[in-house]
């Protein structure tokens, strides 16, 4: 399974259009030429790194067989890859879509689902 952090209004226009082609916060498919996505453990890195200060948020889980367009991981650092995906979301690929809770002190959290103890 693949993750994506989606603002709501982002995904709301996707679920119009019949596709997502957001890359990354402010950043769409065209201007980057991929979009972002993470595996389950690197959820919490990206959202603390790039969403601190964003409104609601949304956890798309992305089931990779589902895929339309290629999806390919990619070295970002020395020894530090990321799944990314080549071509637009098709809305079929994304196969849960979850709130991205934060704990009370703000920072974000697993939805519960995703935690090995929920809780913890």
């Amino acid at each position: 399974m693949l993750f994506h952090i989606a603002e709501v209004a982002d995904w709301q226009r996707a679920r119009e259009a019949g596709d997502y082609r957001v890359s990354t916060r402010g950043r769409t498919l065209a201007e980057e030429g991929f979009i972002h996505a993470s595996r389950r453990d690197q959820i919490l890195g990206v959202a603390e790194a790039f969403y601190a200060d964003a409104g609601p948020l949304l956890l798309l889980h992305i089931d990779p067989a589902r895929l339309t367009a290629p999806v390919r991981d990619d070295e970002v650092a020395p020894g530090v890859v990321f799944p990314h995906v080549y071509g637009p979301l098709n809305l079929d690929a994304v196969v849960a879509v979850t709130p991205l809770p934060r704990a009370a002190d703000g920072t974000f959290r697993l939805p519960d689902e995703l935690r090995d103890d929920p809780d913890a």
